[in-house]
């Protein structure tokens, strides 16, 4: 599949014999791609597979959907043999590989769930664009010597935003911009007047004056598609209360694990099946009998991403496990590895909350310490044992 093309190969026959084939190319368009949809009918095929080739899949996959049963391929899967690169005999492989049931299933949700995964898709990109705009306008200050930064916690604050305007709209008195200060930030005043006065010209204001403007565009944006994204999850609200549950997941966060794996758990089979297929788990690499260490997979990076974001929230929260479980981890692998851990536990628990509906149960934050004494004492046990004793364990008076 490309942009303007699809070469489509058809195997008719049965098994162990040498079958029929049929090659066609079609176009992209939507005329052209029903009429792919009717060929394919007319030979009485059944399934379809396909390679997740950028987003070109998604035209014929929303075409074909609930004709045929269909089969999207991951492409580092079903590589051909080198040097037989064309699209006949890519689109001939691909049918083999159908035909003798060897392409695993890409997870692909329901139009509900990928309605709502380009929503919140959406709002990640608009966030990073926000991001890429205010560090812009920081920089911008900075040329000018304003060193707001360096006093406001929060420059795009109300307090911060009425200076920038101010700013841009040529005020050169730093008394008084200080003046617009809001709430704690009047306590600040001789701080912030001299943080203003610095020296900025006229072609500094424009660009400053161009960037609010814009800032002000993607915040409306963001609270159009907030409200788009809550009426989107409408059908899914009590699975997104249930996520809301655990430690350091909010409204965002559960939205993107609804958006990224849906509420059908059956697809994943079990929760390390989901944990490898999003990128949490650990990676297999064995040579001679001899296990090597394996980066993580690339995996979902969306959901990897919310979930990294979740696990840096949960690991801040009081008396919880995941708090104890990243201290215990981050003294032997690093931060890095140890916020990867508590994501992966996160991604566990939210699959067993969406596969049972059972509410969230911290283990609290002595769990690791009783597992730890029943490791201990159970070792113990066993090498009194080996050494010809019988052991009889009776706890200690209070």
């Amino acid at each position: 599949m490309h942009q303007a093309s699809v070469v489509c190969c058809v195997l008719i026959g049965v098994s162990g014999r040498k079958p029929q084939k049929l090659l066609r190319s079609f176009g992209t368009t939507t005329r052209e791609l029903e009429a792919l949809k009717a060929w394919l009918a007319e030979h009485g095929v059944t399934q379809v597979g396909m390679e997740s080739t950028g987003v070109y899949w998604k035209p014929v996959y929303a075409v074909l959907e609930g004709h045929f049963d269909l089969i999207v391929g991951n492409a580092h899967h079903i590589k051909n043999v080198p040097g037989r690169k064309t699209d006949v005999k890519d689109a001939e492989w691909i049918a083999q590989l159908v035909r003798h049931g060897l392409i695993t299933k890409s997870f692909v949700p329901p139009p509900a769930i990928r309605d709502l995964r380009e929503l919140v898709r959406c709002r990640r990109t608009l966030i990073e664009t926000r991001t890429a705009m205010r560090n812009r306008v920081l920089k911008l200050l900075e040329g000018a010597n304003i060193k707001l930064s360096g006093v406001a916690s929060d420059v795009f604050g109300v307090s911060g935003l009425a200076m920038l305007e101010a700013l841009a709209a040529g005020s050169t008195g730093a008394s008084e911009m200080a003046r617009l200060a809001r709430g704690r930030m009047r306590r600040k005043h001789a701080a912030l007047e001299a943080a203003l006065e610095g020296h900025m010209r006229e072609h500094q204001r424009f660009l400053l004056a161009m960037q609010l403007r814009q800032l002000g565009a993607v915040e409306r944006d963001l609270e159009a598609l907030d409200a788009r994204i809550d009426a989107q999850l409408e059908p899914f609200r009590a699975r997104h209360q249930l996520l809301l549950q655990i430690p350091g997941v909010d409204r965002v966060t559960a939205a993107a694990i609804l958006a990224e794996i849906g509420i059908d758990m059956g697809v994943f089979a079990t929760a390390r099946r989901l944990a490898a297929w999003a990128g949490l788990a650990p990676g297999n690499y064995e040579s001679a009998g001899k296990p090597k260490g394996a980066a993580v997979r690339r995996g979902n990076v969306f959901l990897k991403s919310a979930l990294f974001a979740a696990a840096s929230a949960a690991v801040r929260t009081k008396g919880s496990y995941y708090r104890d479980k990243y201290n215990r981890l981050r003294a032997r692998r690093g931060p890095v590895r140890a916020l990867m851990a508590v994501a992966h536990k996160l991604l566990i628990a939210a699959y067993h909350m969406l596969a049972t509906g059972e509410t969230f149960r911290d283990l609290g934050e002595s769990y690791l310490d009783q597992v730890t004494r029943k490791r201990s004492t159970a070792r113990l046990v066993q090498r009194l044992s080996n050494l010809g004793y019988d052991v009889m364990l009776v706890p200690k008076a209070a």
